[in-house]
């Protein structure tokens, strides 16, 4: 099993969340974050002031899958979220020990 976290622009949220729902993924947790890499944040100017605006607001999109959809989730994610421009954000997969669903005890795939 593994855990994909994947940081994306926010409006990109419903292409994400269809696209994964399409190739069979279930559930998802989403966060707002915000952060920045090499866009190095924008400046805005608000009633005539010139602000640096530092840390962008950007998603956070976690997903538990099983070993055998990693990749086509990772894909999916990927196409939906692309806009080919700076900023698109990241991607990570990490190994996942376990899961266990409250509700029925159940642990491992089954839970997912």
């Amino acid at each position: 099993m593994n855990m994909i976290m994947a940081i994306i622009k926010p409006f990109k949220l419903d292409n994400v969340r269809e696209t994964l729902n399409e190739i069979g993924v279930e559930g998802l947790t989403v966060s707002d974050v915000r952060g920045y890499g090499r866009q190095k944040g924008h400046t805005e100017i608000y009633r005539g002031a010139e602000y640096d605006i530092h840390f962008l607001p950007k998603l956070k999109i976690e997903v538990a899958v099983d070993d055998d959809m990693t990749s086509r989730a990772v894909e999916a994610i990927a196409s939906a979220a692309q806009t080919g421009q700076i900023g698109d954000g990241k991607i990570f997969v990490c190994a996942l020990k376990d899961v266990m669903r409250i509700r029925t005890g159940e642990t491992g795939a089954d839970a997912i």
